[in-house]
């Protein structure tokens, strides 16, 4: 399984609308930080494991894609942390986590 990445208002906006039929795992990606870095190899780690599941799994990498990262932010009303990972259901944050607590174990926890 891999994810895709989010770039434009319009692809956050289409996740956002289909997360009422398909529930969506987003990773809110740092490129200049460490700590960021190793929750992309742990995410990157679930998804290898994982089987095609009712899920999409996206990245947004918040330094180059800043008004999307904030727009995530204003309509989940999840104050942005990065890393962090957020499951969204029916247009709300269902759950989310950041920094070391972005695990392959943590995501299985909760996702799974």
């Amino acid at each position: 399984m891999v994810w895709n990445e989010i770039t434009e208002l319009e692809e956050w906006e289409a996740i956002l609308e289909k997360s009422v039929d398909k529930d969506q795992v987003i990773l809110k990606h740092s490129t200049t930080c460490p700590v960021s870095f190793n929750a992309l190899d742990e995410y990157n780690d679930y998804l290898a494991d994982t089987p095609d599941t009712n899920i999409d799994y996206s990245l947004v990498k918040v330094r180059e894609s800043r008004p999307v990262s904030n727009q995530i932010e204003a309509d989940l009303e999840v104050k942005h942390e990065s890393p962090q990972i957020i499951y969204i259901k029916n247009k709300k944050a269902y759950w989310n986590t950041s920094h070391w607590s972005v695990t392959k174990a943590h995501m299985k926890a909760v996702i799974d």
